[in-house]
């Protein structure tokens, strides 16, 4: 499969996102950024016809970003000025991802940073040989680590540094995986039934956060918390949040359990607070196109538009938190 994007292979998924997005959409607000976010700006614009469909996003202390493009079968790196250097491109299936579920084609997921400054991300191609965790560090070449049913659709990754585990959440088979950082053999740590989808994506962003792995459920429309029991196993499932169309992946804000969602059929990303409320805090008049991730640095607000369902405009949006 070339870079170049393949109408056949992304219309499953537009289609699929659509119908959730018409499911669920409400009327988009007229006005823009809300409190607590100001100063929304379009930092940067992604090519769309070289398959830049930017899916996650993991930061440096330093204001660099790294970045998955889903269907360019990329990691990229992303300045603090706003150029766009790619790291790797993986290798192509046999079979150019067709098999891939629900999607039908290569997609390249989550990722996140370590503290050495390895990145470890996702890669789902529906064949044994390539679906699975892999490592990127500095200067050296990609590699997976683990392995993942070739029957699974690896989407939010996230890293708990001090256990270092990795888990990694399956949008297709409603599972949370966990993976060492040194690699081996992946462990279902959940398949709670809060995890499974409806019919498209289940279990999808991923945060670990005090004792807990946080996740969200696209198909619906939830914000889950399970606890890490102190012999790493997993607790019970708590609903946090509902009634969030097309929740794709999130990020707290540092104030306790408050976090920013991207909710992707809807283009639109939600201020929830710890009990379950919710707000809409921008829209598609900030520039959104079905944004798939948020991230944080200090007061700055990162989130990623992949363009699935307008088919314009993917990029990366900055705005301020306010206090």
């Amino acid at each position: 499969m070339s870079k170049k994007l393949s109408a056949p292979a992304l219309s499953t998924a537009v289609l699929a996102v659509a119908a959730v997005a018409t499911a669920t959409l409400t009327p988009v607000p007229a006005s823009a950024v809300s409190a607590p976010l100001d100063n929304a700006r379009i930092a940067v614009h992604f090519d769309l016809a070289e398959g830049q469909t930017p899916e996650n996003i993991a930061l440096t202390p330093r204001g660099t970003a790294y970045v998955t493009f889903a269907q360019g079968r990329q990691i990229a790196e992303i300045s603090a000025k706003g150029s766009t250097r790619i790291l790797a491109t993986l290798p192509e299936p046999a079979d150019g991802g067709v098999h891939t579920p629900v999607l039908g084609f290569p997609l390249t997921s989550g990722i996140v940073r370590a503290h050495d400054g390895t990145l470890y991300f996702l890669y789902a191609t529906g064949t044994p040989d390539l679906t699975g965790v892999w490592r990127l560090r500095a200067g050296g070449e990609p590699q997976r680590i683990a392995e993942l049913p070739a029957d699974g659709l690896p989407n939010g990754l996230a890293l708990d540094p001090h256990t270092r585990t990795l888990y990694a959440a399956d949008s297709a088979l409603g599972t949370i995986w966990s993976v060492p950082t040194s690699g081996g053999t992946a462990t279902a740590w959940s398949t709670a039934p809060e995890l499974a989808s409806t019919g498209f994506l289940g279990a999808n962003g991923l945060k670990v956060h005090h004792g807990a792995v946080w996740v969200t459920n696209l198909d619906k429309g939830t914000v889950l918390r399970i606890p890490v029991h102190h012999d790493g196993r997993a607790g019970s499932v708590r609903t946090r949040a509902t009634g969030l169309p097309g929740i794709d992946d999130f990020a707290f804000t540092g104030h306790g359990d408050q976090l920013l969602a991207a909710l992707d059929g809807p283009s639109e990303v939600a201020l929830v607070q710890p009990d379950g409320s919710h707000s809409t805090v921008l829209n598609p008049a900030d520039g959104l196109q079905n944004p798939t991730s948020i991230a944080l640095r200090g007061d700055a607000v990162y989130v990623l538009s992949a363009g699935w369902i307008t088919a314009k405009d993917p990029n990366l949006i900055l705005a301020h938190l306010n206090e």
